[in-house]
């Protein structure tokens, strides 16, 4: 049971990075309109795009996330049939997972790692002067 409840908090963690992925890239562009200077902040913006160029890397390189290897090790155990889901990583995971080619996923992943580069050039990050 202890292995099910750590299962989900990796879910979870996972979730979260996810959305600070989509959700990060649409503050961005929001942000680029509305002349928002918070989203020109270099930390915030290189932790962003750091964040999806290594999802597109993996993605590239043929490497699983290392967040789903330690969750599908944790929730499953040895086999398939030893699947142990709650109600949480049900949930987490029918959002997080979609059964399509693994080519179909580095194409997304690499097209949105562009896209967030993109905003460098649109809204270029800004060092704090002090």
């Amino acid at each position: 049971m202890l292995t099910l409840f750590f299962a989900d908090i990796i879910a979870i963690i996972h979730l979260g990075y996810v959305i600070f992925v989509i959700l990060g890239f649409i503050l961005i562009l929001v942000g680029i309109f509305l002349k928002w200077k918070w989203i020109r902040n270099l930390w915030f913006r290189m932790i962003h795009l750091g964040a999806i160029v290594g999802v597109a890397l993996e993605a590239l390189l043929g490497i699983n996330c290392p967040l789903t290897v330690l969750e599908f090790e944790l929730r499953y155990g040895a086999t398939p049939s030893d699947r142990r889901l709650s109600f949480v990583g049900n949930i987490i995971d029918s959002v997080l997972y979609y059964d399509a080619p693994a080519w179909l996923f580095t194409i997304i992943y690499s097209a949105f790692a562009i896209l967030v580069a993109i905003t460098f050039i649109l809204a270029p990050p800004t060092r704090k002067r002090h």
